[in-house]
């Protein structure tokens, strides 16, 4: 079977083998030149990519990938080059007879010049000049540049220049004067002057003038308030770590700084146990239970049947009484003020105003005696005002004291107090041998931060605290619910 179909398929394909020597490897394989074309639209991208694969599109291909490569290599077509760029005359081996002349040291100088490999590399070897960048010559404004251009040159034939020509001319004509730069001499001769006294040369030639009139025209500057020049803090700007600190300390050394770590520790554990101290139970009471918990929270709502009066029995009888008694109260001091009301007689206030004036020039006559026995005290009069002015400067002194004992101190400058940095310390086991197995302590960053804290220069802060403003709501996708573990 299979040699009859092979010989069927060989007498049916014999006249296109023989006009196009197409060779099938099936019995049914025909030659591609006797189907039938398809006639698609060129204009299209499919008829393009058709046309590229068909032999004319495959020869157009190779012949403009051809003239790319001429380009790159050679600058041009190879058929258009002269002959003096194609051909060369050999005159002999004279780049040998060179290379044997030169003595190592200018063998090595010409090595050094040569560029590496990767230089070469990275270099651009196409000789296809880049692209002109259009963008790069534009001139903005250029039409209307041109039309000033085509003015000027009009002007210029009736004899008249731009202005920057004629100023050009006249610094030709009468160039300035050069002024003489001073020498090493003259500065060696020229006095010194304190920079920040009030009668440096420099201010001479605002002498005179309104201080106002310097401050608005910023030719004076304002007058800086003299604590603007006082530091914070007395505090060192950078503190010298101790010795125990040191990445060999001594024994000495370092024990007295695990000593100060140590106190450091005792006091907040001590700060500790009193606040738990503070905030424990007392003895006296005992803790609080369900139960109790729960009587106390119904206090005043259960209401006691023992006891309860009914209404209209025994309050509404002590009312009545209590009114006869408040009448009879009311009535009877009636007389009374009448009495005390009734007006007084002429002689009655002769002696009133004959008493007011007795009483006042007795006070009078005791002010005056007093004053006259204040001469007989003037001895004590003087002690006692200089034990007051003692003890004004005692205070005073102490109050001096107290400021320079707090100015090393930080100061409470916002709602937190100033905590100080925990003491970089290494235990005895922990000591390196070496500087490469060194440990380091401490951050520089937050060492820093801590200072200015300290210098009274920012107050003391804490790390803001995350808090969501709006609930979490978890959804779950609808590719996940359908899957059921």
């Amino acid at each position: 079977m299979a040699p009859e179909g092979s010989g069927g398929g060989g007498g049916r394909c014999s006249k296109s083998e023989t006009d196009t020597g197409f060779l099938g490897f099936r019995p049914t394989s025909v030659d591609p030149a006797l189907r039938r074309r398809r006639r698609g639209p060129r204009n299209k991208k499919r008829g393009w990519r058709r046309l590229a694969q068909e032999p004319l599109g495959l020869e157009v291909d190779q012949f403009l990938e051809d003239v790319r490569l001429q380009e790159r290599t050679s600058g041009g077509l190879v058929s258009e080059a002269p002959d003096e760029k194609l051909f060369f005359v050999d005159t002999g081996s004279k780049r040998k007879e060179l290379d044997k002349k030169r003595t190592r040291s200018q063998k090595r100088s010409l090595l050094l010049k040569k560029p590496l490999r990767v230089d070469l590399i990275l270099e651009n070897t196409s000789k296809v000049p880049a692209p002109k960048d259009v963008l790069a010559h534009q001139i903005p404004n250029a039409r209307k540049l041109k039309r000033k251009e085509q003015l000027w040159e009009k002007l210029a034939k009736q004899g008249e220049l731009p202005r920057d020509v004629r100023r050009a001319q006249a610094r030709l004509l009468n160039p300035p004067k050069t002024k003489a730069k001073p020498g090493p001499q003259d500065t060696v001769e020229r006095p010194f002057y304190d920079l920040w006294a009030k009668d440096n040369p420099l201010e001479q030639p605002l002498a005179g003038q309104d201080t106002f009139f310097l401050e608005q025209t910023k030719k004076k500057g304002v007058k800086r308030p003299p604590h603007l020049h006082i530091k914070p803090s007395q505090v060192p700007a950078v503190e010298v770590t101790p010795a125990g600190a040191s990445y060999n300390p001594s024994f000495e050394d370092h024990q007295t700084l695990l000593l100060a770590a140590h106190e450091v520790e005792l006091q907040r554990q001590k700060e500790a146990e009193k606040l738990e101290r503070q905030l424990a139970l007392p003895a006296s009471e005992q803790p609080a239970t369900q139960e109790s918990a729960f009587q106390e929270m119904c206090q005043g709502l259960l209401e006691e049947s023992d006891g309860e009066e009914e209404p209209g029995e025994g309050p509404d009888t002590v009312p009545e009484a209590g009114g006869k008694q408040t009448e009879g109260a009311e009535t009877s001091p009636t007389p009374v003020r009448l009495a005390a009301m009734e007006k007084k007689t002429e002689q009655q206030r002769r002696r009133e105003k004959a008493a007011q004036k007795m009483r006042v020039q007795q006070a009078q006559e005791r002010a005056a005696r007093l004053r006259h026995q204040e001469l007989f005290r003037l001895r004590g009069i003087k002690a006692q005002v200089a034990r007051r002015l003692a003890e004004l400067a005692r205070r005073r002194e102490q109050r001096r004291v107290q400021r320079l004992a707090e100015a090393d101190r930080p100061r409470r400058l916002g709602r937190l107090k100033y905590q100080a940095p925990d003491v970089d310390v290494q235990l005895s086991s922990e000591l390196a041998d070496s500087l490469r197995t060194l440990k380091p302590e401490g951050n520089i960053l937050r060492d820093r931060f801590k200072s200015f804290q300290k210098r009274n220069m920012i107050e003391p802060r804490e790390r803001a605290k995350f808090k969501r403003k709006y609930k979490v709501k978890l959804v779950e996708k609808r590719a996940f619910r359908e899957i059921q573990l």
